[in-house]
Formats: C-alpha cells, structure tokens, sequence
C-alpha cells in the first residue's frame, strides 16, 4: 500500500496536512524525532527520522511510500536528503516562500532556490507551494495586544497574509491529485490589509481594545534585532514592509483555482487563535 510521508509534520502547516491526508482517508506517515512522544491524529503512523541526519529518514522512506511534503526549516540544506526521497517516491511538494520582494542575495532566496533546484534536477514529479507570510506571523503582536497597545513599523504597510490551513489544503491537492506537477504555487490571502487595519480586526475579532502605534524604523531595527538576532533578516523585512507602503504586497488566485473556493480572511484566522491571543 502506498503512503504519504510528511516532513515538517508537526509544523504550524504539516499539521494540518498530517490532519487533512487523514481525514481523507490516506495512508501517511509523519516524520518526528521522537516517535514515542508524537501526538498525532488516529492512524496516522509516526517514524523517526531528522533532515540533519540524511540517512536517518531511510527507513521512514522505505516499503511503500509514494508522495513526500517537505518543509524545511532554517537548517543547512542537505542534498542527500533530497537523493533518498528521489529513491523511494515518485512526488514531492515543496513548502516554499514566495521570496518576490526580496533580494537575488538575500538568505531566504537562497536557501529557497537551492532547495527547489536540487529537487527540479532529482527526476521527482514536484509542486512548489511558494506561500506569502503566514498569518501566524501576527502571532508576534499577541503580547501587545494584551495590553492595549500595537506598537510596530510601517502601520500602512498593506500585507495579504495566508491562512496556514490553505497553505495545507493547497499542498494535500497536490499531494494526491494529477495535474500539478511542475506547478509554482503562489499562495495569499484575499486582500492586503495594512498592519494598522490588521490590529484592528484583531481587536474587533477578540472583542478587546487594541490600538495601533507608530514605530519608528530604527527603533523597530534594534527591537528586533535584539528579538530575533539575524540583523540582514531585519533589514530585508524593514524593506519589505517599507515597499508595502508604496506597493501592497501582491494578492493571487490560487487558492480559489487549485480548491475551487475562496481563501480563509484574517477574521476566521484570528478566530481559530483567539486562545494564542490571550
């Protein structure tokens, strides 16, 4: 029997691929470094197995799997691991990034593309889900938001964040339907929302307070410099959310062309959270 693996599976997405192949109906096995420790749905079989240590996903690879999704998060890239998922499998859909408003030279084009050329060269029939900044992003103001107050740069910046679950849902179709191989999937929200406009939609969804703050760009460069410890990263998201003043950051149909309905807006994302918020 064929079985799809999911690596990344506890991730904020690979859960939700894990929970929606199961409920599906298909075989899956999720990938985790400790399988005795793994909360997973029912029937859904858990392997150990860990991306720095390639040949340690061997046996998760091996007997019957067919399809892989990968994620990969921000470790060295290791080419052996995509060798050993070109042995076994025949698919595999890539959670990438939609690295538009970046840089050629910036980390995050480079990781993404090397990732994406290693398996374009593997001979596997491949999907890239490109997906803009998850919605779980606004994770970040949750502390804020509990006091009142959002205090954060470029409050006209206007963002279409994605709903993690479409990003899954996307994903779980190119998983176990035909017709995506090859496909570069650009992956938003509905709409561009400006990070003052987001605030408030939280705060309205939560039924608190909240407002908006203007930070001043130095100031926010050395909050989350200090908060986040890669300054070029800073940098490169400064510049972004500065460009999104000028130019919204831009809104696709994908999902309504690959699921055959509307994406999920920021309310129903800040509804699914609600508990994270406070």
């Amino acid at each position: 029997m064929t079985e799809i693996l999911v690596i990344g599976a506890t991730g904020s997405v690979g859960r939700h691929v894990v929970a929606a192949l199961a409920e599906g109906g298909h075989e899956v096995r999720a990938l985790v470094r400790d399988a005795a420790k793994a909360v997973l749905p029912a029937g859904v079989r858990a392997v150990a197995g860990d991306l720095t240590a390639p040949e340690s996903l061997e046996p998760a690879l091996a007997d019957g799997v067919e399809a892989v999704y990968l994620m990969w998060p921000g470790l060295p890239v290791e080419p052996r691991v995509i060798e050993l998922i070109a042995r076994h499998a025949e698919r595999v859909v890539y959670l990438s990034a939609d690295v538009a408003d970046l840089a050629d030279d910036e980390p995050a084009v480079i990781f993404h593309q090397e990732i994406e050329r290693l398996i374009r060269r593997s001979g596997l029939a491949w999907t890239f889900v490109r997906a803009i900044d998850f919605a779980g992003n606004l994770l970040a103001w949750a502390e804020q938001v509990r006091g009142g107050v959002v205090r954060w740069p470029y409050g006209r910046a206007r963002r279409s964040l994605v709903h993690e679950r479409d990003i899954a849902d996307v994903a779980v179709r190119a998983l176990t339907e035909e017709g995506h191989d090859g496909g570069r999937y650009v992956v938003t929200g509905p709409e561009a929302l400006s990070h003052a406009e987001l605030v408030a939609i939280i705060g309205e969804e939560l039924g608190v307070r909240v407002r908006w703050e203007e930070l001043p760009p130095e100031t926010a460069r050395e909050r989350l410099t200090a908060a986040w410890g890669n300054p070029a990263f800073v940098d490169s998201r400064l510049r972004a959310w500065e460009s999104f003043t000028r130019e919204p950051e831009r809104v696709t149909d994908t999902v309504q062309r690959v699921l055959g309905r509307p994406p999920r807006d920021v309310r129903s994302w800040v509804r699914d959270h609600a508990a994270d918020f406070r």
